[in-house]
């Protein structure tokens, strides 16, 4: 049940901020759709096979914050083409970072403080897409917001998927759907022809990359350490960077270990007894092959509605994401200006020498970390 749970919530979480970020990067609702379908059988075999080998409750899922990421990108020239060989790119360096440890290290020793800036940079202006909503669309952004803060004082872990139902009611009665929708409601896998592209490359596959493994990778790491599991990284790395790039060429943006919920799978609410946790990941896995099956239809409901009220939703669901970030941004005072440089940096969507916000950010805030450093040893 455990397993299950976190495959709902992970889901219905983040399902619309997945097709939000492959549309607004170029890709068609039959692209889109094949993406978020393509991840589901990814993220799905992966939490399946790892745990049921390994008997650990090691857990996979999509990357969040690099999907939040993507939506503030935009379309890249040579369009989604361009985005899959974004993918692929990002793939393959995580691939690398299994196979070299020290790049793995290089990963690990961005501190962890800039790491959360970067991240609530990012995420700050989805984050303020629920206020956009209520400008623009009071009606119908309202009572999603209203939905989202009761649950959260009465069923708090139910609070986005509780949102999540109720923006898809009130679209369900104000949205026409194209005719034949629900005939073609059956997923199906889209290839895309990858083209790579120095701008999609720069723009999109190294931030990406650094995402993926500072904001997800890593604490995925620490969740399960915290849990008493001590876990061989590099072929966890190694095995997400091949599923990411099988996805790659279906639309799927990259898979990677759990982060939030990981911590459902390896807690002790899935057993009190540690070595009985890894069927929860199992089940999960099951549970996302069955989501993933409505994949196509969320993504023809997805591109017939205002993408500002989907955004709102999105933002929701990464509000908590902002919260723990920032917490951990500003935790330790002496990092404190240095984070402060990368949020603000990588929040206002700068663009130099069509390298993108969240770059300068991240090489910003570490050259001022390490200019204060070399001031206070002298």
């Amino acid at each position: 049940m455990a397993g299950v749970l976190a495959a709902i919530v992970g889901y219905a979480s983040t399902f619309t901020l997945i097709l939000a970020a492959l549309t607004a990067a170029g890709a068609s609702p039959q692209q889109a759709g094949s993406g978020l379908f393509s991840i589901c059988i990814a993220i799905g075999i992966l939490n399946i096979v790892v745990a049921w080998r390994i008997r650990i409750p090691v857990s996979f899922a999509w990357s969040t914050p690099g999907a939040a990421f993507l939506l503030t990108v935009g379309e890249p020239v040579g369009g989604f083409p361009a985005v899959a060989g974004a993918f692929l790119v990002c793939a393959a360096l995580v691939v690398l970072t299994g196979l070299i440890k020290p790049l793995a290290q290089v990963i690990a020793a961005i501190p962890a403080a800039i790491a959360n800036a970067m991240l609530a940079g990012m995420l700050l202006t989805l984050c303020l897409a629920p206020l956009n909503a209520v400008a623009e669309m009071p009606w119908q952004a309202l009572p999603v917001i209203v939905v989202w803060a009761v649950s959260l004082r009465f069923a708090r872990r139910y609070a986005v998927p509780l949102a999540v139902v109720a923006a898809g009611i009130i679209l369900a009665t104000t949205t026409q759907l194209p005719e034949g929708t629900f005939g073609n409601a059956w997923p199906a896998l889209v290839p895309v022809m990858p083209s790579f592209t120095i701008d999609a490359i720069v723009r999109i596959a190294l931030p990406l990359y650094v995402v993926t493994m500072a904001s997800q990778n890593l604490p995925g790491l620490a969740v399960m350490r915290a849990n008493g599991y001590a876990l061989r990284p590099s072929p966890l790395f190694t095995l997400t960077g091949v599923a990411s790039a099988a996805t790659a060429v279906f639309g799927g943006v990259t898979s990677n270990l759990a982060a939030i919920t990981a911590a459902i799978c390896a807690g002790p609410e899935a057993h009190h007894d540690p070595d009985r946790r890894w069927p929860a990941p199992v089940a999960a896995g099951f549970t996302y092959l069955v989501l993933g099956l409505a994949a196509s239809l969320a993504a023809a409901f997805i591109a017939a509605v205002p993408p500002l009220l989907i955004q709102a939703v999105a933002g929701l669901a990464l509000f908590s994401s902002l919260a723990a970030a920032l917490a951990g941004a500003l935790a330790v005072e002496e990092v404190r200006l240095p984070a402060i440089l990368t949020f603000v940096t990588t929040a206002s969507g700068i663009t130099v020498a069509g390298v993108g916000a969240p770059f300068w950010g991240l090489v910003g805030g570490i050259l001022l970390l390490l200019l204060l450093r070399q001031r206070q040893t002298h």
